[in-house]
């Protein structure tokens, strides 16, 4: 910000004060409250201090930027708040008509009065609704401290003007050009006298009144008209393609006479050797005084698609929830072992996800989608080891134990406050990288945002009624139209919203879902938005199917589940069999592999058998219970350890067939002893060598005992699920506005307090005041009796230097007790650091 600015915004005139009234703990001391002058401010620092304490706390909600760190006094605020970042920030939140009344103050005078903002926006034949929504947009204006001033003196902040203000470099979305007068600013006076003499006006003795002439002419309605009525057609033509932007054109040496006429009479003013600029009152006369071509004071509304049942509605969003649960448990079960490995430079490669998407039986998206949500609730990371790969946490574990419907609310909250965008993937980034799953480079600040704002905008439909998704991406521009585009992100963050919650269950066929609303209520914390999931949960679990605790068992080796498994029975059965078919009902399939794979988890063959007659609604077929008898018969008889790795095995002609079959040849066994055979390969390769030969070896370990090996036993340490990254500074919560409100308004007492004696008043350097010791403790002790303030100069222990305005309670012992007006509590100050007093002219108690 350059030093006009700081002069014209923030500084603060001598004299002037102003504190909050509020108790304080000194028994006589307490804060003064701001004063309001019956002039009109100066300056921004000015509008700031008249404010009240709701006023300001408002001001710091909706630009917390402004806090970090908590400003010393209002000037320092005012300070803040026009430097270009911060207002480029708060700009970008401006719904479209806030920033349209921004822009047309940016292209008024300054300072403008409301009716010229008014005309400027609605136009010489007014609009109702723009006069009904201006008063709220100049209000939001305010309170973010964007405009300040009266109605009859309006002033944009410099900075917003100057990032509005149009310009060769920097085009207005008004379209306007310059004025007349900025326009002929590098213009001779001969050049100013000829354009006023062919337009018909009589010569000024000077530019200055040649400039307000030929301004008046063009501000002229009648005038105007009439000038332009004697202009050649094609040089109206000529004005029409300049008239709404961009008011620049280029011309030749010897430009065509309608140009030329333009050219002559004003209308068209150089703004380089083969530019011409259309001046800004031209076009509003053309325009007929609109600064937009079209102003949009009203949101466009949501428009309703459809309208469902909302028993149909929920219904379905449970099922697709349901579904939503699977489809996790399977990736992570998929991954139960070890998942892939980790790239050098992070994330899932292009032919892992491709894995992961045929073992989902899903699109590479929608895979990438259900791999970020386990990643955003904590249940998939990479296990930090050498060689680095994915596996479920330990919270996934943890998760499983939950009841469906709060495991889907662990996803959906999960998925609410992420700021992974999983639509980004399989794109590129800055520099040419492709963006991949799981990877570094997904976090989009805005992606809570727009979630929360699509569904919000959800709730405005009838109930069980599905939007028009284009009536809602232009309701989201309308209220971002700073960051929006043809292609920018929060139109993209909008439609990955509605597919994602289609997909998670939190909408049902487009429309909002009773469980999906009571995700939506403001929440500050990890805390809340876990009581809000509760919530949603106990709104979902009566549409969710009840788990069934049986299967029911067939002749041709399968299982058909009528619904969902209680957990104990889909962990045992998801051992023993494989899964065929998903659907309304699940098919498993029994194969020896499969009763293999439970028989190394440690089961029998009685327990299997046991297990299906307990769990199933139909006799267990016979040809089931003679594959899971000759499997268990078969299993352990062949034995393989560790040499590199051996068999074993007491029958001595089952050791031979294998050495004499041709398939055993890769494993290059050779007979140790009658029942031992050993092979360099290692103990995996050869059990898989053996198992595809048709044998059931078992893993023993060096002490000879049969190895169980668990589907479970791959976990990573303890994770924390990935933080948000924060669009910006957090919101502040209302104890944190209280104390930086009042922190602000005691240091501006202490910063704008009027002094008593000449000396001081006099002082414009922040020079501490100085007063020998003796007259130091007699005007503390006489402040303390008469219960005034002060202002003191004090040099803390470390030597940093502060002024301060004090009300004494007690001098005792070479301390002095008093209420800090600056720190706004009771503080004791030793007497020998304090390095001069002076009274007050107005006494803040």
């Amino acid at each position: 910000m350059g030093t006009g600015e700081r002069n014209q915004e923030a500084h603060v005139p001598e004299g002037t004060t102003g504190a909050t009234n509020r108790a304080a703990a000194a028994p006589r001391a307490a804060a003064t409250a701001p004063r309001t002058s019956a002039s009109a401010p100066r300056t921004l620092a000015e509008a700031l201090r008249s404010r009240p304490d709701e006023s300001l706390a408002a001001l710091l909600r909706t630009r917390p930027d402004l806090l970090s760190p908590v400003p010393g006094d209002l000037t320092q605020l005012a300070t803040r708040a026009g430097t270009r970042a911060s207002v480029v920030r708060a700009l970008e939140r401006l719904d479209k008509f806030a920033l349209q009344t921004a822009q047309v103050l940016a292209v008024a005078p300054d300072p403008a009065p409301y009716d010229a903002v008014r005309s400027l926006l609605a136009g010489d034949d007014g609009d109702p609704e723009i006069e009904v929504a201006l008063p709220g947009a100049l209000a939001a204006l305010r309170e973010q401290a964007l405009v300040w001033g009266g109605d009859d003196r309006l002033r944009l902040v410099r900075t917003a003007r100057e990032l509005l203000a149009p310009s060769p470099t920097h085009p207005s979305p008004t379209g306007l050009g310059p004025t007349v007068a900025e326009a002929t600013a590098g213009m001779s006076p001969g050049r100013v006298q000829e354009i006023l003499q062919a337009a018909g006006l009589p010569a000024t003795h000077d530019p200055v009144s040649a400039v307000a002439a030929l301004t008046s002419l063009f501000t002229d309605r009648a005038r105007m008209a009439a000038l332009l009525d004697s202009a050649p057609s094609e040089a109206l033509t000529v004005l029409d393609r300049l008239v709404w932007g961009p008011p620049y054109g280029e011309v030749s040496a010897d430009p065509p006479p309608p140009v030329r006429w333009l050219r002559d009479h004003g209308l068209l003013l150089p703004a380089s050797a083969r530019t011409l600029v259309l001046p800004r009152e031209v076009a509003l006369h053309l325009r007929a005084g609109r600064a937009h071509r079209t102003t949009e004071p009203v949101p466009p509304a949501v428009a309703p698609l459809r309208e469902y049942r909302p028993q149909v509605v929920d219904a379905t969003a449970a099922g697709q929830a349901f579904m939503a649960l699977t489809t996790v448990e399977d990736l992570l079960t998929e991954w139960n072992e070890g998942g892939p490995a980790v790239l050098r430079a992070g994330g899932l490669s292009v032919r892992d996800l491709k894995r992961t998407a045929t073992a989902l039986d899903a699109p590479e998206p929608i895979a990438a989608f259900w791999l970020e949500l386990a990643y955003a609730a904590g249940l998939l990371a990479s296990d930090g080891e050498a060689d680095e790969r994915y596996a479920p946490t330990p919270e996934y574990d943890d998760w499983l134990e939950l009841p469906p419907a709060e495991r889907w609310a662990r996803l959906a909250v999960a998925w609410l406050a992420a700021t992974r965008t999983a639509g980004l993937v399989g794109e590129q980034d800055a520099k040419g990288r492709t963006l991949s799953a799981l990877g570094p480079d997904l976090d989009r600040s805005p992606a809570p945002e727009v979630r929360h704002r699509v569904l919000t905008l959800l709730t405005t439909l009838p109930e069980a009624t599905s939007p028009d998704p284009e009536s809602l991406l232009a309701r989201l521009r309308w209220e971002r139209p700073a960051r929006s585009g043809p292609e920018d992100l929060r139109s993209r963050l909008a439609g990955w919203t509605l597919s994602e919650a289609e997909l998670l269950g939190v909408t049902g066929r487009g429309a909002l879902t009773t469980h999906g609303r009571a995700l939506l209520a403001p929440a500050s914390g990890p805390v809340e938005r876990e009581a809000l999931g509760l919530l949603a949960a106990k709104a979902l679990a009566p549409h969710l199917p009840e788990p069934v605790d049986h299967v029911l068992l067939q002749a041709d080796l399968t299982a058909v589940a009528p619904g969902p498994l209680r957990r104990p029975l889909a962990a045992m059965l998801g051992v023993l069999a494989d899964v065929e078919s998903k659907g309304g009902a699940t098919v498993y399939r029994f194969t020896a592999g499969s009763v293999r794979r439970a028989l190394d988890a440690g089961q029998t063959a009685s327990d299997l058998q046991a297990f299906l007659t307990d769990h199933s609604r139909t006799p267990v077929p016979q040809p089931l219970s003679y594959l899971i008898d000759d499997v268990a018969r078969r299993h352990g008889h062949l034995r393989v350890g560790a040499a590199s790795a051996y068999v074993r095995c007491d029958d001595e002609a089952m050791l031979g067939e294998i050495l004499a079959d041709k398939r055993s040849q890769p494993l290059r066994l050779r007979r140790l002893a009658p029942t031992v055979l050993a092979t360099t390969a290692e103990p995996a390769a050869l059990l898989d060598g053996l198992r595809s030969m048709g044998y059931a070896p078992a893993a023993e370990s060096a002490e000879g005992d049969v190895l169980i090996t668990r589907a479970d036993s791959r976990r990573t340490p303890r994770r924390a699920a990935p933080v948000p990254v924060p669009d910006g500074p957090p919101l502040p919560d209302e104890t944190l506005l209280d104390a930086a409100v009042r922190a602000i308004r005691a240091g501006d007492t202490a910063a704008t307090v009027v002094r008593k004696s000449p000396e001081a008043a006099a002082r414009t350097d922040d020079s501490l005041p100085r007063t020998s010791p003796a007259e130091t403790l007699a005007t503390v002790q006489a402040a303390a009796m008469t219960g005034s303030a002060l202002w003191i100069g004090y040099v803390n222990a470390e030597g940093a230097a502060s002024q301060r305005v004090i009300a004494p309670v007690r001098v005792e012992g070479g301390f002095v007790t008093a209420y800090d007006h600056t720190a706004d509590e009771v503080r004791t100050y030793p007497l020998h650091r304090i390095t001069g007093v002076s009274e007050l002219a107005d006494d803040p108690a």
